[in-house]
């Protein structure tokens, strides 16, 4: 049975609906006409997620909506000051680039707009003295129409529309249009920065563990470090990533660096007179703006970027070395959510750090330990033993009356002689603290190669061309040493070779004409097989670009050009 017309409404979805009839039927007729595709543009606002994806839809179904040519959402900064991003709809992208820069919201109508939260109605943009003119190719726009956007209360941006298509001028009807799509806007936006919120922590997380991986899987440090670099420079959307590791001589060295082109500043030590270091080594992160123009910064090191994050690896108390994240000048600051997340995985990285400084430390205990054992007993079971047999045979020389005989026997005690002053020289090598660095390149190169011995089984040949102590610069001369370590312990590990020659030559001359450094690291070993690791030779690559040289490698010294042969050339 139907109710009565004077029936009081059931409670639930009618009677709320209720209100929402009456108003649309006080509503003018074009404006009533138009609610159909208002709440289609509302369906369509809140169909994604992903902010950026949502605010282009904005500016589109706006657009639309209004018969407007152009759209446009500025997003506030955090500061409240400027914007801090800028989607644009209906400028094409060759206009984009003919008009450069983005508007910053620093000065114009959409300066005006950040500091008066109002909507903003305007017949013809340039006669508003507000306005400060169009840059060079940018499109006439007069008609103009600026709306806030609130999420949950706080202003996120304004919704710009210019120009309409007719050639007319936009109305309170546009107006009253345009509220309702900012408050649906509103509401999408802020789901979409929820949802990207999480996104954005779990890709976070997702990198700390990488890097905890990477450092704690006992391989080579260097390329753990380059990790932690690779994946703070892509969670963090910026330039470069760059890890710093305290330096002998006081300040931090760059010592990882990961960027899309070669970068030429490993090696480099910032001073510890540095204001920037200071702040970094006593635990306080920095945030710089713009690093071009910022005093504290080194210029060289700082010219191609803008905003910067430098943030303490620092774990327990103690500061471990510095991670830098810098993006491009024109790139967006740092937003406060991004500098907590990336703080956060600083201090992971650097408690991963430590966990893995301590495991090496137990094993380079296990092997100092292992190293003395070794050296004791070749100093009182081999030595002695050489000794012993070498006075028999002396013994025994003295007694024979055949020349021939005294001659062989004598000449098997001098080998015996000789045989154990090499043992001696490797006691000796096994003895030395990793502390006893000698400064000349030539006898570092050497330090190397006699501790490569030890592992090996046998010592290494070398050559030395050209006064590699004075020609190679110290931060040459520093790679070099580390390059050469890491095709040692390649050798070691992965060739089983018998024969390893090293090769230091100073006088080489670099395919720009630029006088170098060549280092060769040549063994007769199984070589390098299809498919197999390539970690060590990529640091080896890295580290020659990082100093404008190359790296490279091909067949060894073993029959039929058996092994391998590494190559390493930088200029001096």
């Amino acid at each position: 049975m139907s109710a009565a017309p004077d029936s009081p409404a059931p409670s639930g979805g009618t009677a709320a609906a209720d209100p929402v009839v009456r108003g649309l039927r006080g509503l003018p007729v074009e404006l009533t006409a138009r609610v159909p595709r208002l709440l289609e543009a509302m369906r369509s606002v809140g169909s994604g997620l992903e902010l950026h994806s949502t605010l282009n839809r904005i500016c589109e179904t706006a657009a639309e909506l209004t018969d407007a040519r152009y759209a446009a959402i500025g997003v506030v900064a955090e500061s409240g000051e400027a914007l801090a991003d800028f989607v644009h709809h209906g400028v094409d992208e060759a206009t984009a680039r003919r008009i450069g820069r983005m508007p910053d919201g620093h000065k114009g109508i959409l300066g005006a707009l950040i500091r008066a939260s109002d909507p903003v109605l305007l017949t013809n943009l340039t006669d508003d003295p507000r306005s400060c003119g169009f840059p060079a190719g940018h499109p006439p726009m007069h008609s103009f129409l600026g709306v806030p956007i609130r999420v949950q209360g706080e202003i996120f941006g304004n919704l710009y529309l210019a120009e309409k298509r007719d050639g007319g001028t936009f109305g309170d009807h546009d107006l009253d249009m345009l509220r309702v799509l900012a408050a649906e806007a509103g509401i999408a936006i802020g789901n979409a920065r929820l949802y990207e919120a999480a996104q954005q922590r779990e890709r976070w997380i997702d990198g700390s563990v990488a890097v905890t991986t990477a450092l704690l899987a006992g391989g080579d440090t260097e390329e753990a470090l380059q990790v932690v670099a690779e994946q703070a420079r892509r969670l963090s959307g910026s330039a470069a990533g760059i890890v710093l590791l305290p330096a002998e001589e006081g300040g931090l060295e760059i010592v990882a660096v990961a960027s899309e082109h070669p970068s030429r500043v490993l090696g480099v030590v910032v001073p510890p007179e540095s204001e920037l270091v200071a702040e970094v080594c006593a635990g306080r992160p920095v945030f710089v703006e713009d690093a071009a123009v910022d005093p504290r910064m080194p210029l060289d090191l700082a010219r191609a970027y803008g905003p910067v994050m430098m943030l303490p690896l620092q774990s327990d108390g103690r500061v471990l070395g510095a991670l830098v994240t810098p993006r491009t000048r024109e790139g967006r600051p740092f937003t406060e959510s991004e500098r907590t997340l990336a703080a956060q995985f600083a201090s992971q990285a650097a408690l991963a750090l430590m966990m893995a400084e301590t495991q090496r430390d137990r094993e380079r205990l296990a092997v100092y330990e292992d190293r003395d054992r070794i050296a004791r007993d070749l100093h009182d079971l081999v030595i002695q033993r050489l000794f012993a047999t070498g006075m028999m045979l002396e013994s025994a020389q003295r007694r024979s009356n055949v020349p021939e005989v005294q001659r062989g026997v004598g000449k098997a005690v001098d080998e015996l002689d000789v045989t154990i002053q090499e043992i001696r020289t490797a006691i000796f090598a096994l003895q030395q603290g990793p502390a006893e660095v000698p400064s000349g390149l030539r006898t570092r190169v050497l330090r190397e190669i006699n501790m490569a011995a030890v592992p090996l089984g046998f010592k290494p040949g070398h050559r030395f061309t050209g006064p590699v102590d004075t020609l190679v610069g110290e931060l040459t001369g520093k790679n070099l040493i580390a390059a050469l370590r890491e095709a040692l312990s390649n050798a070691f590990r992965h060739a089983g070779s018998s024969r390893i020659e090293v090769s230091v030559d100073a006088t080489v001359l670099l395919p720009d004409r630029r006088p170098g450094v060549r280092l060769t690291v040549a063994d007769d070993g199984v070589g390098i097989p299809d498919g197999g690791r390539r970690s060590g030779l990529r640091n080896l690559e890295r580290r020659a670009e990082s100093l404008g040289g190359a790296s490279w490698y091909g067949p060894g010294i073993g029959e039929g050009g058996g092994g391998t042969t590494v190559v390493w050339q930088v200029p001096h």
